[in-house]
């Protein structure tokens, strides 16, 4: 344990945090490179298709790298809060194991957000420039099973570990 008695990030964890920071970098260094290109009208709403169906300003280019900057913001802080998680079956015992269990759940969902929310960008900016671009049907449902996905398996990671005393 580190000296603010919470337990010390595993490698995977800082290697997810940086990675997923340089994709919200990239997605910026991306967008100011291709800024001249960009029309005047860019999508900012895709259908379940994975087809634009919302136009807006040329300037809505950098909601989601600001979305995207905010949550990995307010992602990465609460991961330095476990006393704000709400874990069930607590105990002095297991209260590492869980806390550091949670925390990598918060890491992995942060990368997997972050990283749709870059693609998006991106596509957003190839629909404007006349490319389509995207997995049609299959985006909202491959996005949703790794979320999801994700949380079930750390939650039953966090099942496991709360079993261990019982």
């Amino acid at each position: 344990m580190n000296t603010d008695s919470q337990p010390e990030k595993r490698t995977l964890e800082k290697v997810s945090t940086f990675v997923s920071f340089a994709f919200i970098i990239i997605n910026i260094i991306y967008l100011l490179v291709q800024w001249k290109e960009i029309p005047g009208q860019v999508p900012i709403h895709f259908n379940a298709k994975g087809e634009a169906d919302g136009w807006g300003g040329k300037g809505m280019v950098w909601f989601l790298p600001f979305i995207a900057f905010l949550l990995w913001g307010v992602m990465t802080a609460l991961e330095r809060m476990p006393h704000l998680y709400n874990i069930p079956n607590l105990t002095e015992e297991n209260k590492e194991q869980l806390f550091m269990n949670t925390r990598a759940m918060l890491n992995v969902m942060k990368s997997e957000i972050i990283i749709f929310l870059v693609y998006t960008s991106w596509q957003s900016v190839q629909w404007s420039r006349g490319n389509e671009a995207g997995l049609g049907y299959f985006e909202l449902p491959v996005f949703l099973l790794a979320v999801f996905g994700t949380m079930g398996v750390f939650l039953y990671r966090n099942y496991k570990i709360s079993r261990k005393g019982v």
